[in-house]
């Protein structure tokens, strides 16, 4: 009985220790690389944010509020790097091999770094779905509001935040969306072309109008200046052509937010602007929406990357001859070169609809899984 209660005391010492010297290898890696990313950030744009006349406060609140949407990609990588050092310098010392001549597998030995990881992939999900989005949002509109300020000095209202050929396509409703100019600050849309489309994307009607703004509270759109032209849908020609100075459209319901995430790049929106694109446009037949199908996928998939950094990074550290630990460090990057590579891979396969967007997302990720568990199951 005593021997049982002395082994179970030893077991939890060594969970104890093993994660002890893990935990503060990861703590220092994660600091490092957040702040390397944060310094590549300020180098791109701190010249911009002092160009729009941010003061040293506006600054720290700004990189307060985007520094954690790095943590997607400096929660493995910290992970990866710590893994590998830790564990390389137990075996460097004989430390791995005395516990595994005792009669401990590499599973029992390695158990609350696995631990680690599952801890580590339920963290990097809730951040992708709480934390992140806001963070991305935040620093977005943070950013965009300093520069507005600063166009506000030199310009007038309708001409601050501009964006330049804003084309929007709703094909659940059939209407074709295009505006010369669009004002991120107010609002209001300029030189506003809308097209109703049937079944057949024949023009049915068309509305012009010199400008336009989205109302907040009815959540629709009003046209001024404009002219309704309606067409015969077999020839195409103009039945009737009405002007009208001002008039709300309780159908055109388009939200300008939606139109602008279009005009991002997939990876620099947030999770919950990715579902509202693919709630609004269904991905299947959309080239353009594809990519941002796949991306919402990535994002959801990611904490995976944590349970297939550990099973990759045991097997490399704790089997062959005893290494400077720096070798692992190097090992680590070969690795997420490798991983990364095969992401960028699939996201493009996905994006041309080569593979559907679950099997982009998830296949580096299976892949990788399999590949952790061929190498854990030979260092057995």
């Amino acid at each position: 009985m005593f021997g049982r209660l002395g082994s179970n005391f030893a077991v939890s010492t060594l969970d104890r220790y093993l994660f002890g010297e893990w935990i503060k290898v990861f703590g220092l890696a994660m600091g490092a690389t957040l702040g390397v990313l944060i310094l590549e950030d300020m180098y791109d744009d701190l010249g911009d944010l002092l160009g729009y006349g941010a003061g040293f406060g506006d600054i720290i609140r700004y990189y307060l509020i985007l520094g954690p949407s790095f943590l997607p990609l400096v929660l493995p990588v910290s992970q990866m790097i710590s893994l590998l050092f830790s564990l390389s310098l137990l075996h460097q010392g004989n430390e791995i091999t005395a516990m595994r001549t005792v009669g401990l597998s590499l599973f029992r030995i390695s158990r609350s770094l696995w631990l680690g990881g599952i801890l580590l992939a339920g963290i990097l999900f809730w951040l992708n779905a709480q934390i992140v989005p806001w963070s991305v949002e935040q620093a977005r509109r943070t950013r965009e509001n300093l520069a507005f300020e600063h166009e506000l000095s030199r310009k007038t209202e309708g001409e601050v935040g501009l964006i330049h050929s804003l084309a929007f396509y709703n094909e659940k409703a059939g209407r074709l969306w295009f505006m010369n100019r669009f004002s991120e600050y107010s609002y209001q849309g300029f030189g506003i072309t809308v097209s109703f489309l049937d079944h057949d994307s024949n023009e049915e009607l068309r509305l012009v109008a010199n400008e336009g703004y989205f109302d907040d509270v009815d959540r629709h759109w009003v046209l001024l200046n404009g002219r309704e032209t309606r067409f015969d849908p077999i020839d195409g020609s103009a039945l009737r052509s009405l002007p009208f100075k001002s008039r709300r459209f309780p159908q055109l319901t388009e939200d300008p937010e939606l139109m602008k995430s279009l005009k991002k790049r997939p990876k620099d929106l947030s999770l919950s602007e990715l579902a509202r694109v693919l709630r609004s446009i269904p991905p299947e037949g959309n080239a353009v929406v594809h990519a941002y199908a796949v991306r919402w996928h990535q994002v959801l998939v990611a904490p995976v990357m944590c349970l297939i950094v550990v099973g990759l990074s045991i097997p490399f550290s704790v089997t062959g001859v005893r290494v400077n630990p720096l070798v692992g460090v190097a090992k680590a990057a070969v690795l997420f070169f490798c991983y990364y590579l095969t992401v960028e891979i699939f996201t493009l396969l996905g994006a041309r609809q080569i593979f559907p967007p679950v099997a982009a997302a998830w296949s580096p990720n299976v892949l990788g899984m399999l590949l952790a568990s061929v190498f854990f199951w030979r260092a057995r």
